[in-house]
């Protein structure tokens, strides 16, 4: 340990004999001739005493560490020099005792300055020929690295490591103070986290890292040595060059031998440790996010990067905050679910290879917090080197005739979270679900009925050219797929079996602003200039008519969280990429705290998840999902109660699909990012389509989870004021449509016929009978009198007063023109 035993009297000698040495010794250095002169000697005692004593070290650049949500699997590390401070009692004895075996035997005996050392580096520096000494002890060469990491310009850091007798007289003035102020084991401990080691090691926890993949607890004498010997001199001594080795082995010996001066080893024990053959076992750490502990993980580490850059917590300008991400020794856990994560990169990859063009990309979110527990896409997350180029020709015709290339399999694009030109992809028929939250608001019930025909004529007003106008008109005209009249429908099962013509006049009765307006609360964000310049003006929104349709783009990040809005009760949260975030000094900073904000009532948004459980094969409450569902395998794979909605664009260009428990709302699109105006069709639920991916990821992390259902919504909400249908059996069409009409519904007449006791032609009864919405559809049966062989069941109205009867077909999922 240290020896306290210097004095005032010791300390004032040695201020004097430093400052008349200083000259000497420096001058000795750099001009042998003048080194005896007195002018040196004054003027180097003078000099010394009007140095100032004070020495303020910043704290030198940590690395940041970024670990998945369970706080133990590494994602990345991020720094501008690889280091980690460690307490003393963290660093082998060995490593202790080898450092001072190097660099300065009597560390613990001097007062900061070794005035024999400079004594003797005087004698030397005064004989022609001889090396040059300079004779810095650990605690002058700590200044010297204080100073330079504390450095504001880069002239002050030429000024703090130049070989001029300013810098020395200075280092002697600080080591002196400092050692006054600190004891000896601090100024160690701060010594040997400051070294650089080489290789991109800063301090001894990186340096017994990269080069032994250890702690530095657990350094054994021969390695501790070897890290020893790299301070004087990290590039000769490099043990990972061929050149560097063997110098790297005598300068280990080196100080092994020194060891045994100082006292610390045997020579039994040194003899020993020199026998080791040296074998480097450790690397360099991995650097930011293309050295992801997983390649397939880059994607979330972007997106973290990504948000981290974006907040001002972090510094007012983005220079700040990543010198404040890449130096600042933060130990952030990441919202990264390695269950769910690993399911998706599965599920993508096998859905498509990575050298497909069309981009398999599923993103998952936490109801309730808005933490994304999972980003994956079939591509690699790294650079394509344009030396050596992998990836594929461009997928659009224009560009790979011009030479380019795709960006797969390899790309740091953020096809999942958007950004640097990623604007999104059609959603389609997932955005019905912002036409059924804006309907409910207005006070529109599930129960809502509209007659769907097979072509609807809006008010909204198009180009008359477009394939989507009426004929001879400029008047929006979207049609079903296939082109088949959608019928009778409520909200349930005309989001289950995706009618366009249900969905654009409901959108039109309540405003497209207002649909709009519902997806910006769900956190959808216009990219495409476009796309912003309609959302953005209210007049222009509302003649938006295929808004409804998903004709906007979205990524599949933003798709995720408004669902998980609508499963979390309408409480909607930023997505967010951390969950924890603590500074070297273990501070938990608030930054990486949910950010929410109740933005859809609760009965609204529990009524829209009910209407969404149809689609996915779950039922709702009331179960009046009809017979016709778009992704019904959902429910059946995750095994849990499940919501959620599919969509396709015009010409398959896009595929979607959305799934969501109370646990994890995931959305998969599949598109072409390269050329959104792809040829190819994008599929569903075949095993390269978008649906396994989705179905996979959310089935992988439920593994294990609590099976919690969907709370059901009022039914005030669900099925509105309800009024009594009277009966119209056996009276005449236009009888039966007038007292209908007169009780406050809307009647239409079946074109079919069914066997009852009344006369044909008449009417037979109503669907639905007993009781409906006010203002809903009621459909006339028509009778077609009694069965010729008296069989069959000729009761009126025996449809069930639960719903409308199903529909016969599903067009599928895509929006119509």
């Amino acid at each position: 340990m240290r020896k306290r035993d210097h004095n005032v009297l010791t300390n004032a000698a040695s201020l004097l004999i430093c400052g008349l040495l200083a000259g000497v010794v420096v001058a000795a250095a750099a001009f042998p001739a003048v080194a005896m002169s007195g002018l040196a000697a004054k003027a180097g005692a003078e000099t010394f005493g009007a140095l100032p004593k004070e020495l303020t070290v910043a704290r030198a650049p940590q690395i940041s560490y970024l670990l998945a949500s369970d706080g133990k699997t590494p994602l990345a590390t991020m720094y501008d020099e690889n280091r980690r401070d460690v307490k003393l009692a963290d660093i082998s004895e060995n490593m202790r005792n080898a450092i001072i075996a190097a660099e300065d035997h009597d560390f613990y005996n001097h007062n900061g300055v070794d005035l024999n050392g400079v004594a003797r580096a005087f004698v030397n520096n005064s004989q022609a020929g001889a090396d040059r000494q300079g004779a810095s002890t650990l605690t002058m060469q700590y200044v010297r690295m204080g100073i330079a990491y504390s450095a504001t310009h880069p002239a002050d850091v030429i000024a703090a490591t130049e070989d001029t007798s300013a810098r020395k007289l200075r280092e002697m003035r600080y080591a002196l103070q400092l050692d006054k102020e600190m004891s000896k084991d601090e100024i160690l401990e701060r010594y040997l986290n400051l070294a650089a080691f080489g290789n991109g090691a800063y301090g001894v926890y990186a340096a017994s890292q990269v080069y032994f993949n250890k702690p530095p607890k657990n350094l054994k004498i021969e390695e501790a040595a070897m890290l020893a010997g790299l301070v004087k001199a990290p590039t000769a001594f490099d043990p990972t060059t061929k050149d560097g080795y063997p110098h790297a082995v005598d300068r280990r010996n080196y100080v092994i031998d020194n060891m045994v001066k100082t006292g610390a080893i045997t020579q039994q024990q040194a003899d020993e440790a020199k026998a080791v053959k040296l074998v480097v076992k450790g690397k360099r750490a991995p650097n930011g996010c293309v050295a992801t502990n997983k390649n397939a993980w880059g994607f979330f580490c972007d997106y973290f990067y990504r948000w981290w850059m974006s907040q001002e917590t972090f510094g007012s300008t983005s220079y700040d905050r990543e010198r404040r991400l890449k130096s600042g020794g933060y130990t952030i856990i990441t919202t990264l679910d390695k269950q769910a994560q690993t399911g998706a990169d599965k599920a993508v990859r096998r859905a498509k290879p990575v050298t497909a063009k069309e981009a398999a990309m599923v993103a998952v979110v936490e109801p309730g917090t808005g933490r994304v527990r999972a980003l994956s896409v079939n591509r690699n997350f790294k650079l394509d080197n344009p030396d050596k180029p992998k990836n594929k020709p461009h997928s659009d015709p224009k560009q790979r005739e011009k030479g380019k290339r795709g960006n797969y399999p390899n790309t740091v694009n953020p096809l999942l979270t958007g950004g640097d030109g990623i604007t999104g992809y059609q959603g389609g028929s997932t955005f019905k679900i912002f036409t059924i939250v804006a309907a409910l608001e207005k006070g529109i019930p599930l129960s809502y009925t509209f007659n769907a025909p097979q072509q609807f004529r809006s008010e909204y007003i198009i180009d008359s050219s477009s394939p989507a106008a009426c004929p001879g008109t400029n008047l929006y005209c979207p049609t079903n797929s296939g082109k088949k009249a959608g019928g009778v429908q409520n909200m349930w099962s005309a989001f289950s079996a995706s009618i366009n013509t249900y969905f654009v006049p409901l959108q039109q009765q309540v405003g497209a602003e207002n649909v709009v307006d519902v997806a910006k609360r769900l956190g959808i964000q216009f990219r495409q200039s476009k796309d912003a310049d309609f959302a953005n003006t209210k007049e222009a929104a509302h003649q938006w008519g295929a808004f409804t349709l998903g004709v906007s783009q979205v990524t599949p990040l933003d798709l995720a969280n408004a669902y998980a809005t609508l499963a979390a009760d309408g409480k909607y949260c930023e997505p967010i990429p951390v969950q924890e975030i603590r500074d070297l000094d273990g501070n938990k900073l608030d930054v990486a705290n949910p950010r929410c904000e109740k933005r859809i009532s609760t009965e609204v948004a529990r009524a829209a998840v009910d209407a969404a459980r149809c689609p996915v094969g779950d039922n709702s409450s009331t179960s009046k999902c009809g017979g016709s569902r778009t992704a019904a395998q959902t429910k059946g794979i995750v095994d849990a109660p499940v919501a959620g909605k599919s969509g396709t664009t015009d010409s398959e260009k896009s595929a979607a699909l959305v799934a969501m428990t109370k646990q994890y709302a995931v959305a998969g699109i599949m598109a072409d990012p390269d050329w959104p105006q792809t040829n190819a069709k994008m599929k569903h639920n075949q095993p390269d389509g978008i649906n396994p991916p989705v179905w996979e990821t959310l089935r992988d992390a439920m593994k294990g989870k609590k099976r919690i259902d969907f709370d059901p919504p009022g039914k005030k909400i669900s099925l509105g004021d309800q009024r009594t249908i009277p009966g119209v059996g056996c009276l005449s069409l236009d009888r039966a449509k007038s007292r209908l009409s007169g009780a406050g519904f809307e009647p239409i007449v079946s074109s079919s016929r069914v066997t009852s006791d009344c006369p044909a032609g008449t009417a037979a009864g109503t669907s639905p009978s007993g009781r409906t919405i006010k203002g809903g559809i009621v459909t006339i049966m028509v009778s077609a009198g009694k069965p010729s062989n008296g069989g069959g069941d000729d009761r009126p109205g025996n449809d069930s007063p639960s719903g409308p009867p199903n529909n016969p077909g599903r067009p599928p999922d895509r929006p119509g023109g």
